[in-house]
């Protein structure tokens, strides 16, 4: 696998905020931590020590969540180091999506493993623990509920409602069979579906098959898996639920922060009165008003974070020293600074995630003989097809020379003349006829086209087989192709190409 390092804004495919958070913009200082690099940590450390999170629970919960999984040596061995005032996370979360949904929910767990072990290499003295929050609590199936997979969508049909981690998993074993007769019959296919069939048809409900999933994928890395909607772990998180039910403690401060922060950026995470919800049977629904205290202290499992409420929950459980999420996680726990300040509460340091785009062999060459290289990908179809004719073409179709010429004729007009209408209309007539020059460069562009018909087809399948529906290619496909190709092998090449520490896009060749 080659790898090739592109800086984030030469992509055009992220967020003013990214690109200034990448570029250490002071303008974010009042908003984070501090900035991620491995130096930085150091103090992140110092400060995590400092405060105390109640180690007994969270060991005891994640052993009890994990104890009807084979998890492997390292895995467990990282629980037990949790237990040590010297043992830290680095935790990154997601939604449950089926068969692990986009690319990036794989790119997400291969950043927090690397890391960890560059964190493990650089203080050796502290060990570093990879988790993965499941998002267990989020009541969005929709955008759960499907994969595409080879140019078509794949779709688990349920009429379920609620927090998706309790769902049952009714319907995905036709799923299983539908994929069956796709893959194909070959290694690494029959071991995709005997993987699918383990993780969603030997287990009752989505949360525990995405825990079989993540673990039998990752496991032997230590990744250590752990789903918030847990009573003990939610009563240590029960002084905060009260402040924001009861008091509506933090709507001043996240708007008063958000508020800075969006005077230059495009605003995230929405906040509320409240900012949890209640969970029944079947149903996660957003809280009003009239919740007594006693029913926070004694059902606190009853009381579901949104959005910005997560990180603090997180935080209040986990030894945790880094966040590692995409550019809208980032831009949302920034919307946090004043919040974590006023609880005392660290803020990890929020590293973005690895980004990457994944290009064959036959793509790259293909892309590569007409003329263009690995950042011309990035570059619109229509400005790839015009540089490839120009590039290709016998004659200069182009009318440069020819608008030049139009310039120095007009302004030899505008000499003629002081009056200031009459040279009004010489700078109009200009226009007219520039449009005219630009309407006639067109028409020989598109005929010069037809020439070249097959290299532009070309173009155009590439571009969209790379960003189908015109988004990043992380965004929409699914690991499975790759899998079906590299089998085992594809988790272990992202690993060994992607560095959360890194602040460039990265695009492998396999």
């Amino acid at each position: 696998m080659q790898s090739y390092k592109i800086p984030y804004s030469k992509t055009k495919q992220f967020s003013n905020l990214v690109i200034d958070y990448l570029a250490n913009d002071e303008k974010l200082k009042p908003f984070i931590s501090d900035f991620p690099t491995i130096d930085s940590f150091e103090k992140q450390i110092t400060e995590k020590q400092n405060y105390p999170v109640n180690r007994d629970v969270l060991v005891s919960v994640l052993k009890e969540q994990n104890k009807e999984f084979n998890l492997t040596e390292i895995s467990n061995d990282n629980i037990d180091l949790l237990f040590s005032e010297d043992a830290f996370t680095v935790t990154t979360g997601h939604q449950l999506c089926l068969f692990t949904g986009p690319l990036y929910f794989t790119y997400k767990i291969i950043s927090i493993i690397n890391l960890a072990e560059e964190l493990k290499e650089k203080y050796p003295t502290n060990n570093f623990v990879p988790v993965f929050w499941m998002a267990t609590e989020d009541h969005d199936f929709e955008e759960i509920k499907s994969i595409n997979l080879f140019g078509k969508k794949v779709n688990w049909e349920s009429e379920q409602e609620g927090a998706v981690g309790k769902m049952k998993l009714n319907g995905i074993a036709k799923i299983i069979q539908e994929l069956e007769g796709k893959l194909g019959d070959n290694e690494h296919a029959n071991n995709l579906i005997e993987l699918f069939k383990n993780s969603y048809l030997n287990h009752a409900i989505l949360a525990d098959a995405t825990r079989y999933l993540v673990n039998e994928l990752f496991g032997k890395y230590g990744i250590v898996i752990i789903d918030g909607d847990d009573k003990k772990l939610k009563n240590e998180f029960v002084p905060i639920m009260k402040n924001d039910i009861l008091n509506n403690s933090y709507k001043s401060k996240i708007e008063g922060t958000s508020g800075r922060l969006y005077e230059n950026y495009k605003a995230q995470a929405f906040f509320r009165d409240i900012n949890f919800f209640k969970l029944s049977e079947g149903k996660r629904e957003l809280i009003t008003a009239g919740i007594p205290e006693s029913e926070i202290e004694n059902h606190p499992e009853l009381f579901s974070p949104n959005v910005l409420m997560r990180p603090l929950y997180q935080e209040s459980i986990l030894p945790n020293i880094a966040y590692v999420g995409g550019g809208a996680e980032v831009a949302y726990w920034m919307q946090l600074r004043d919040v974590f300040t006023n609880e005392n509460i660290p803020m990890p340091l929020l590293v973005l995630r690895n980004s990457a785009m994944l290009i064959s062999d036959k793509q790259k060459q293909k892309f590569k003989s007409l003329g263009f290289e690995i950042n011309d990908l990035f570059s619109a179809i229509d400005e790839l097809k015009k540089q490839y004719v120009l590039s290709n073409s016998k004659e200069d179709i182009t009318l440069n020379i020819e608008k030049c010429e139009l310039e120095e004729l007009y302004n030899k007009l505008l000499l003629k003349t002081n009056d200031k209408g009459l040279q009004a209309s010489v700078n109009a007539s200009h226009q007219k006829q520039l449009k005219s020059f630009e309407k006639f460069e067109q028409k020989l562009i598109r005929l010069e086209k037809k020439k070249h018909e097959n290299a532009l087809n070309t173009i155009s399948k590439i571009k969209q087989q790379l960003f189908p529906e015109n988004c990043l290619q992380e965004r929409f496909d699914n690991f499975i192709p790759f899998y079906l190709k590299e089998g085992e092998n594809f988790i272990e090449m992202l690993k060994d190409n992607l560095d959360p520490l890194d602040t460039n896009f990265v695009v492998l060749s396999y």
